[in-house]
């Protein structure tokens, strides 16, 4: 299991008031990390950098 006691963590900018907000650290070694803020010692989503950029790509394309 990785470490993240040293990841840089910040709230997606589409998190919404209700408390629906992801955290995403891009400072990882070779990784991007995503969880839930409402729960930052639960478990991390971790993909790869190519990966990451892909699903960025893909959820701004217009509908």
């Amino acid at each position: 299991m990785a470490d993240f006691d040293e990841a840089v963590w910040r709230k997606s900018s589409r998190s919404s008031a209700e408390g629906n907000c992801v955290e995403v650290a891009d400072s990882l070694p070779g990784g991007v990390g995503v969880r839930d803020s409402m729960d930052s010692a639960g478990p991390v989503l971790v993909f790869s950098p190519q990966s990451w950029r892909n699903f960025l790509s893909a959820v701004r394309q217009p509908d």
